[in-house]
C-alpha cells in the first residue's frame, strides 16, 4: 500500500508541476518571476525520482521548499496571508514527500542515520517557519510609507476655481421646521440629516456591552424566489414608540420599538418587474408639520420612494396615505422622465427633507444605454406633494417641468446615494455619480463635465446652485460619489467652522464649508496616466487631498497576487503582466487594464460616523481591484448583448459584458478581480479596512483590517474561520456616546462592538443574513436599544434575509 501512496503522489506532482512549469514559462515570457518555473522543475525531478524509488527525491524536494520559503520570505516579507498560498501547498506536499522515506529507504546509502537526523530537522525547520508565516491572523495594516504614493510636482492650478461660492447668502426660512433629536428616537437614515451617525446616549459602555443580548427579532416576510434579486439594506427611524421599517419591496411596517411586535403595514404593490440590480429600501423620511396640529391625519408622515418610481407620504400613526399629498398620497417621478421601463430608472434611496421640501433622486441602472433616463433632481413640498423645483443640469435656468414634448436631458449624472441637508442654511448635498455609461465620455456635455462625479450644494427653495465641488475630472472609471457627505462643525484654529465631509471611493475625505463651499483641506493636483481609448479628453491631472488622513494603497504589483494555491497565484500574475496598469487613474482601454482601488474600493452608501463631541471620525472602507476591458462594438453585437429596454435583453449577459449602447465599446468587468477556479479575489487580503481619526490633530487613532474569513472561501463555501483578514465591507456605523462603535457591514455575517479609542473588538454577535445596512440606536423607556436590518446582500454574496434584529442589555 505505501508504494502504490508513493506512486500516487508522484503522479500528482506531475499534475501539478506540469501546469506550474508551463506557467512560469509563460510568466517569464511576460516579464514576471522566475520562481514559478524552477519549482515546477522541481516538482516534476521529484517525481521522476519518486517513480524511481529513489532517495534523491527528498533531497531534490527539500531544496525546492527551502528555495520556495527563502522567495517568499524576499517577495512578501512575514505578511501571513500573503504567504499563504506560497507556502502552505509547499508544505503540504512537503510532509507528503517524508512519509515516503520507508518506501524509499532501501536505496539509502551508508550513514542512513545522519542522513535522516538531518532530513528531519530540515523537514522541522522548513515546516515550522512555513506554519509560522501561514499561521497567526493579521492584527493591523502596516502604516508603511508606501501607503500613499509619492507626491509629484504639483502643476499650476487650473485657472477656473471648481468651486463656485453662491451670489448670495441662501435665504432664512421664516417657519421653524421641527426635527427630532437623535437620541431617544433615530429620526433619519443617518440619526439626523447631518448624518453623524452617533447617538448620546451612554447606558451601553466599555464595561457592560458583553451583556448585550437579542431582545427580539421581526420578519418582514419580503423573500424572493431568486434570492440574488433582494438586498435589503434598511435603516429603521425610531419615532415615538414606534420603530418603521420598510422592506426590500418598499413594504412599510411600523413595529413596537421595545417588543418588535407589527403596529400596522402599508403595501405599495410593487412589481418585481421594477427591480434594478436588486431589491432595496434604504430608507424612509420622516417629517413633522409645524402647521398641522398635532391630532390632524398626518401631521406626522413618512415619505418614500418605490422601485417603481412613486413618491408616497404615509401617516406615521395609522399607517395610511396622506390623501392630500400629491394624487391620492402619491406622486409619479416618472413624469417628465420620458422613455424608459421597469428596473432602469429605479429609487432605492430615501428623499432628504429640508425644510418643508422633499429632495427627491434616483438610481438610473448602469452601463445600459448613452440614451438613459435623466439624473434630474427635484424637489417637491413635503405637505401637498406639489413640485417646487427641478435641478436638470443640462436645461439651467428652467426649474418646472419639461415642455409639452420633451424629456429631462437624458443620460445626466444622477445621485443614486444619500443627500444630506441643513434647514438652517436651506442647503441640500447631493454626492453625484456619473454620466450614462461609466467607461467611456466622448459625447458628454459641458454640463456632464462640470458637475459629474461632484458634490452639489443646492438651495432648495429655488433648487439652484449655491456650491459645487467635482472630486475626479473627467470620471471614466465609475469612480461616483456613493456615501452621504455628513454635517459637523470641523475643529480649525480659528474655532469650529460648519462644515461636511465627504468620503470617496479612491479612499479620501474631502471637507467642505458647507456654507460657501470652501476646502478646509489642502488639496493638489498630480499628473496622473494619460492613454486608453479618448487620449485627448482626458484631465492630464486629478486632485489628491494632502494633509489629512487617508486610505490610499500602494500601487500593486505582481508581487500582490494571491489565491488559494500556488497555481492560483501563478494564473493571476499572468493575468496582472498581461493587463495594462500604470496606477490609479490608468484610462480604460480595450485591452485588459487594471482598476485600482475598484468601483467598489474606498468609501460606499455607509459613509462615514463622527463622535461630536470627541471629534473622532470612523470610516470603514474597501480595498479591491477590478479587471477590465472595453469591448468593441462589433464584439458586443456579435455576442447579442442589447440594453434593457431593447428586445432579447438577458439580465446575465455573457461574460458580465454591459452593452453601453449608442457608444463605442461595451465593457467587460471582473469585479473584484476573480480567480476563474476558485472565485477568490486576485489580490492579497486585506480586502477591507476600519480606521479612527482625530479630526483636531487629524492623526490615525488606529487603522486595523476589518472582517473575518469566516463568511468566505473557494467555491462560495464558507470557511468559517475566525481569522482577521479584512474582507469587503458596505454599510455604515453607529457610534455612541459610551464610546463603542457598533458595526456589520463585512461579509461575515457579524455584528460588532468596538472600543473608538483603541479599535478593540469588544462584542459580536452572528447575524442570520448579511448585515449590509447602517444600524440604528434609541431609547424605550430608559432602555437602550440597537437594532439592524439583515438582508444581505448578492453582490457581496451574503446570506439574503427579512429579518431586524434588536439587542438590549440583560
Amino acid at each position: 500500500m505505501a508504494f502504490w501512496l508513493t506512486m500516487a503522489l508522484a503522479c500528482l506532482l506531475v499534475l501539478f508541476g506540469l501546469p506550474i512549469l508551463g506557467g512560469g514559462a509563460w510568466l517569464i515570457a511576460l516579464g514576471g518571476s522566475w520562481y514559478y518555473l524552477l519549482a515546477g522543475i522541481g516538482l516534476l525531478v521529484t517525481a521522476w525520482f519518486l517513480f524511481r524509488r529513489s532517495m534523491l527525491a527528498v533531497w531534490i524536494y527539500l531544496l525546492t521548499f527551502i528555495g520556495t520559503l527563502i522567495w517568499a520570505v524576499w517577495e512578501a516579507g512575514l505578511d501571513p496571508w500573503a504567504q499563504l498560498p506560497r507556502l502552505l501547498a509547499p508544505a503540504v506536499v512537503l510532509i507528503l514527500v517524508l512519509l515516503t522515506i520507508p518506501v524509499l529507504e532501501r536505496a539509502w546509502p551508508r550513514g542512513r542515520d545522519r542522513v535522516l537526523a538531518g532530513l528531519a530537522g530540515l523537514a522541522a525547520l522548513g515546516t515550522a517557519s512555513a506554519l509560522l508565516l501561514a499561521g497567526p491572523e493579521t492584527t493591523a495594516i502596516a502604516q508603511q510609507a508606501e501607503d500613499e504614493a509619492p507626491a509629484a510636482p504639483t502643476p499650476e492650478p487650473d485657472a477656473a476655481a471648481e468651486t463656485a461660492p453662491p451670489d448670495a447668502e441662501p435665504p432664512s426660512s421664516d417657519i421653524a421646521y421641527a426635527m427630532l433629536e437623535t437620541g431617544a428616537d433615530w429620526p433619519a437614515f443617518g440619526g439626523g440629516h447631518h448624518a453623524t451617525r452617533y447617538t448620546p446616549l451612554d447606558q451601553i459602555t466599555r464595561e457592560n456591552v458583553a451583556d448585550l443580548q437579542q431582545v427580539w427579532e421581526f420578519r418582514t416576510g419580503d423573500m424572493p424566489e431568486d434570492e440574488e434579486q433582494y438586498s435589503n439594506q434598511n435603516t429603521p427611524l425610531k419615532i415615538g414608540n414606534q420603530l418603521l421599517v420598510c422592506s426590500a419591496m418598499n413594504k412599510v411596517i411600523a413595529l413596537d420599538a421595545a417588543t418588535g411586535l407589527e403596529i400596522w403595514r402599508y403595501d405599495p404593490v410593487v412589481s418585481t418587474d421594477a427591480i434594478p440590480y436588486n431589491a432595496s429600501c434604504r430608507g424612509l423620511a420622516y417629517y413633522q408639520s409645524p402647521t398641522l396640529a398635532a391630532d390632524q391625519p398626518c401631521a406626522e408622515r413618512v415619505l418614500m420612494n418605490t422601485l417603481d418610481a412613486r413618491l408616497l407620504a404615509i401617516d406615521v400613526n395609522t399607517g395610511q396615505l396622506c390623501t392630500e399629498f400629491g394624487t391620492g398620497g402619491e406622486v409619479d417621478l416618472e413624469e417628465g422622465i420620458g422613455h424608459t421601463v421597469p428596473g432602469w430608472y429605479a429609487p432605492t434611496s430615501p428623499p432628504t427633507i429640508v425644510r418643508n421640501i422633499a429632495v427627491v433622486h434616483s438610481q438610473v441602472r448602469d452601463g445600459q444605454k448613452r440614451d438613459a433616463p435623466s439624473g434630474v433632481v427635484r424637489g417637491y413640498d413635503v405637505e401637498t406633494g406639489e413640485m417646487a423645483w427641478a435641478w436638470d443640469m443640462g436645461r439651467p435656468g428652467e426649474t418646472g417641468l419639461p415642455p409639452e414634448g420633451e424629456t429631462y436631458t437624458r443620460g445626466t449624472p444622477n445621485v443614486w446615494t444619500i443627500a444630506s441637508g441643513d434647514s438652517e442654511l436651506g442647503l441640500v448635498y447631493l454626492p453625484l455619480g456619473n454620466s450614462a455609461v461609466d467607461y467611456w465620455g466622448g459625447d458628454r456635455s459641458d454640463a456632464e463635465n462640470t458637475y459629474a462625479t461632484a458634490l452639489v450644494a443646492l438651495d432648495v427653495t429655488t433648487g439652484e446652485v449655491a456650491w459645487y465641488y467635482q472630486t475626479v475630472r473627467y470620471d471614466i472609471w465609475d469612480y461616483d460619489l456613493g456615501s452621504q457627505a455628513t454635517l459637523i462643525d470641523y475643529p480649525t484654529p480659528e474655532g469650529p467652522v460648519p462644515a461636511l465631509i465627504v468620503p470617496t471611493k479612491q479612499s479620501m475625505f474631502w471637507i467642505f464649508n458647507r456654507e460657501t463651499g470652501e476646502l478646509l483641506v489642502e488639496v493638489e493636483d498630480r499628473p496622473v496616466p494619460q492613454g486608453g481609448v479618448e487620449p485627448e479628453r482626458l484631465s492630464p491631472t486629478q486632485p489628491f487631498v494632502v494633509d489629512f488622513p487617508n486610505v490610499l494603497q500602494p500601487e500593486i504589483e505582481e508581487r500582490h497576487m494571491w489565491g488559494m494555491t500556488p497555481l492560483d497565484q501563478l494564473w493571476c500574475r499572468i493575468q496582472y503582466q498581461q493587463s495594462y496598469y500604470e496606477g490609479m487613474y490608468t484610462p480604460p482601454s480595450t485591452d485588459w487594464w487594471i482598476q485600482f482601488p475598484g468601483y467598489n474600493g474606498g468609501s460606499d452608501w455607509g459613509g462615514i460616523a463622527v463622535d461630536t463631541d470627541r471629534n473622532i471620525m470612523v470610516a470603514n472602507y474597501n480595498i479591491t481591484a477590478n479587471r477590465t476591458r472595453l469591448v468593441p462594438r462589433e464584439e458586443v453585437d456579435e455576442y447579442g448583448i442589447v440594453p434593457l429596454d431593447e428586445p432579447g435583453y438577458a439580465d446575465n449577459s455573457p461574460d458580465n459584458i454591459s452593452p453601453q449602447a449608442g457608444t463605442p465599446y461595451g465593457v467587460e468587468v471582473n469585479a473584484g478581480w476573480r480567480v476563474p477556479f476558485t472565485g477568490l479575489l486576485c489580490t492579497q487580503p486585506p480586502y477591507g479596512g476600519i480606521m479612527a481619526v482625530d479630526l483636531e490633530t487629524r492623526e490615525v487613532l488606529w487603522d486595523q483590517p476589518f472582517g473575518t474569513a469566516r463568511g468566505d472561501g473557494p467555491w462560495g463555501i464558507p470557511s468559517r474561520l475566525p481569522l482577521t483578514i479584512g474582507t469587503p465591507n458596505n454599510a455604515g456605523a453607529v457610534i455612541t456616546a459610551g464610546g463603542l462603535i457598533f458595526i456589520a457591514a463585512a461579509t461575515d455575517d457579524l455584528i460588532r462592538a468596538i472600543d473608538i479609542e483603541t479599535g478593540e473588538e469588544l462584542w459580536s454577535d452572528v447575524l442570520p443574513a448579511g448585515g449590509q445596512a447602517g444600524p440604528a440606536m434609541y431609547e424605550v423607556d430608559g432602555r437602550q436599544y440597537l437594532v439592524i436590518n439583515a438582508g444581505g446582500h448578492g453582490f457581496m454574496e451574503t446570506p439574503i434575509g427579512d429579518y431586524f434584529i434588536a439587542y438590549a442589555l440583560r
